[in-house]
């Protein structure tokens, strides 16, 4: 169990006891009111985040660019799901500390990203090397006369 999810866990109790303290049951009912409505919004809220993953393909991302530009080290793997909109491939064994996991685009770039304990470490973009059998053009733009 994480420290944040102690603290949590210890700030609840500590609400509990000054409701009950401070306005008795009806205060205590109030607070366990407001702690339930906060579960089920925060359910609710990776309910809808897991029902558009499974809506695209798995490791499939719009732009690995765009993905590359907004993760941040330390966000949870909820908040990379909610950016990607899928569930990443997979690169690392099941159950094996640190979790690598790989979105690819279109255009065959990917970013592999690491996450420890549930929170982004670090992450790799990588794009796909141009073709050495294209031809390139040496023809320079012209001007229009």
């Amino acid at each position: 169990m994480t420290f944040q999810r102690i603290l949590i866990a210890l700030g609840a109790a500590v609400l509990l006891v000054w409701a009950q303290r401070s306005y008795g049951w009806a205060g205590v009912a109030a607070v366990s009111g407001a702690l339930v409505m906060w579960l089920m919004l925060h359910f609710t809220r990776v309910m809808m985040v897991i029902k558009r993953a499974a809506n695209r393909p798995i490791g499939y991302v719009d732009s690995a660019v765009m993905l590359n530009a907004k993760l941040r080290a330390g966000v949870p793997m909820l908040h990379v799901m909610t950016l990607t909109r899928s569930l990443g491939q997979r690169e690392s064994a099941e159950g094996e500390q640190p979790e690598v996991y790989r979105w690819t685009d279109n255009g065959g770039s990917y970013v592999l990203a690491t996450f420890q304990g549930g929170k982004l470490k670090e992450w790799v973009m990588t794009r796909p090397q141009p073709a050495a059998d294209a031809p390139e053009s040496t023809e320079t733009p012209s001007s229009a006369p």
